[in-house]
């Protein structure tokens, strides 16, 4: 073992001796935390499926009856269903009950207007939205991906001031979700002018998950490339490290 001088560092340090498997066993553990981290925050597998199928339903029954609030009804009674399942298990319905709201609002909209097409402009409203919110969450330097990511992994907040390079990678993350969600408006927005139901139903569908995927996977390959978390210093913690007087 030696001893060498490092500019900027100690006087003196240790170099010790490499060791592959620990490196490769390191870097395997953060890329599972990256991913987790990221799959959770968007409701994982069981999001997408909330997310997706009481569209589904809508388009198949409106091609079966022809019918908009039969199809509306459909839909909604799925979404309510997704919420009972979640609560009979436990489990958060914070995805799920999103998932309601907007497939209630479409419903109303839709059973009010008679157009079967207005069953999907809360979503396609939503979507516009959510992209501005992430822009502008992006240009004032609190990127809405870091913000959404800090409390799932114990940082919260403290990649703002403590964690440049951290900051610089949510940022990222979050123009990259700009450019990859706003496809979506951009493409189907034209279509719901057309009146065109079966198209836009269906193209919405397929332009559900897969995006989704790929702006998760985007964000997982910039975290994995930036620095790891600054753990956040809560109260209790402190109040555990004084010493008793």
């Amino acid at each position: 073992m030696s001893v060498s001088n490092q500019p900027g560092g100690d006087a003196a340090q240790l170099d010790l001796p490499h060791d592959p498997a620990a490196e490769e066993a390191a870097r395997k553990a953060a890329s599972k935390e990256a991913a987790d981290t990221v799959l959770k925050a968007f409701g994982g597998v069981r999001g997408m499926i909330d997310m997706t199928l009481p569209g589904l339903v809508f388009i198949v029954t409106y091609n079966l009856t022809h019918q908009v609030s039969t199809s509306a009804w459909a839909a909604l009674g799925l979404s309510g269903l997704f919420v009972v399942a979640r609560l009979a298990r436990r489990e958060t319905i914070q995805h799920a009950f999103s998932g309601v709201f907007g497939v209630a609002l479409g419903a109303w909209i839709a059973m009010k207007s008679g157009k079967a097409e207005d069953f999907y402009l809360p979503g396609l409203l939503w979507n516009v939205g959510y992209c501005i919110a992430l822009a502008t969450s992006a240009l004032v330097r609190w990127p809405m991906i870091g913000v959404m990511l800090g409390p799932i992994t114990g940082e919260m907040f403290t990649w703002r001031k403590e964690n440049p390079g951290r900051l610089a990678a949510y940022t990222r993350a979050t123009w990259a979700w700009v450019v990859i969600m706003g496809l979506k408006p951009l493409i189907l927005f034209p279509l719901y002018f057309t009146h065109n139901v079966n198209l836009l139903g269906w193209l919405k569908i397929a332009l559900g998950i897969p995006p989704l995927l790929l702006a998760m996977y985007v964000t997982w390959q910039i975290l994995l490339k930036a620095p790891p978390p600054i753990k956040a210093q809560l109260d209790e913690d402190e109040d555990e490290e004084e010493p008793a007087k």
